[in-house]
């Protein structure tokens, strides 16, 4: 499971192993589409007719336009997202986003748990 790249783009930090991303945004972005398109970028690079999964580690405060959800489900080789939220306001967030999404989307309390899971997913 080690890692095959390291991104330290726009928006946030994203880190590539062989099934998954795991992305740590800047804190105070707002994510919307543009930064989207930005991500499809190494998806494309990384997993081209491969399943992954996206896991999102929220160690700083940021805000997602949940509307991003319907653009990201799209991908057809994301099967699911974890999130790890820093706080009570960043789970309830989470909470609101998962509504958005059609596909499998947990909210983990660590990263090994979060790993764990989307391992058997993919």
């Amino acid at each position: 499971m080690g890692i095959i790249n390291y991104y330290n783009i726009s928006h946030a930090e994203v880190f590539v192993f062989d099934d998954f991303l795991i992305k740590q945004v800047k804190e105070g972005v707002k994510i919307d589409l543009e930064e989207t398109e930005e991500l499809k970028l190494i998806l494309e690079e990384h997993f081209k007719n491969k399943k992954m999964a996206y896991i999102s580690n929220r160690v700083t405060s940021y805000s997602v336009n949940p509307l991003v959800y319907k653009e990201v489900e799209k991908m057809s080789n994301l099967v699911a997202i974890a999130v790890i939220p820093n706080d009570l306001k960043m789970r309830q967030s989470a909470e609101f986003e998962k509504q958005f999404f059609n596909k499998p989307f947990e909210i983990f309390n660590n990263l090994t748990d979060a790993i764990n899971w989307v391992e058997k997913i993919v």
